[in-house]
């Protein structure tokens, strides 16, 4: 019998993160929970039981804490198979003609460079397991939006997961973009009835995972069903 494999997750406490962690667990995989808030975490260690489970606070920002955590990771459970780096935050209004620059150097921070954090992080570990890779893209990281710096910041991931999957080639490792529409999450200060669920992204990332070796899903772009007409 197979050991479990172990499953690295950065932004983990809600959302998309939160969960894959929970179908991950249901599917026997050792998990690392990373995000910026330990509380929200350890609510969802305890939701999922803390002998299969480890969650650390995290800012992706800080290239230091991310190697700290990929440490941790592999002190706790020996190995690391797969890295789901899917911490992001969104823009503000104004457009590049009015929005805040503070609201731009977030974006730049967390959705470019935090994912690039976490790969330089992670990746001599994922070599090792000849593991996988996988990143929350957007959809808004293949169309045009009018004045969004969150959608160039996806344009940039996308970027980043087609150029990993050329440096990666050969290696076993395989590279998955993760490209959801619009999710029904804290993200959003309203509800967005129309928008998919986190757990309707979530069996994507598993999806993904759960393919033999032979198989590498470069891409999913998952989007809602629009509302049927009146």
């Amino acid at each position: 019998m197979s050991s479990p494999r172990t499953l690295l997750i950065t932004g983990a406490s809600t959302g998309i993160g939160a969960a894959t962690a929970r179908q991950a667990a249901a599917q026997d995989f050792n998990l690392v929970l990373a995000a910026r808030s330990i509380e929200q975490l350890s609510k969802l260690v305890e939701e999922l039981g803390s002998d299969k489970v480890r969650a650390f606070a995290c800012d992706v920002t800080d290239y230091a804490a991310q190697e700290k955590l990929v440490a941790d990771a592999v002190a706790a459970f020996g190995r690391l198979d797969a890295v789901f780096a899917n911490a992001g935050c969104g823009g503000e209004p104004g457009g590049f003609s009015g929005a805040p620059v503070e609201s731009w150097q977030r974006i730049v921070n967390t959705n470019i460079l935090g994912v690039a954090y976490t790969l330089r992080a992670s990746l001599a570990e994922i070599k090792k397991a000849k593991g996988h890779v996988l990143i929350t893209g957007s959809i808004a990281g293949r169309i045009v939006l009018r004045g969004s710096m969150y959608a160039a910041s996806k344009w940039a991931v996308s970027a980043i997961g087609y150029n990993l999957r050329e440096e990666l080639r050969g290696t076993g490792v395989r590279v998955t973009l993760i490209e959801p529409g619009m999710v029904d999450t804290p993200f959003f200060d309203d509800p967005k009835p129309d928008a998919l669920h986190p757990e309707d992204v979530a069996r994507t990332v598993l999806f993904a995972l759960s393919q033999p070796p032979s198989v590498d899903i470069g891409e999913l772009v998952v989007l809602p069903t629009p509302p049927s007409e009146a």
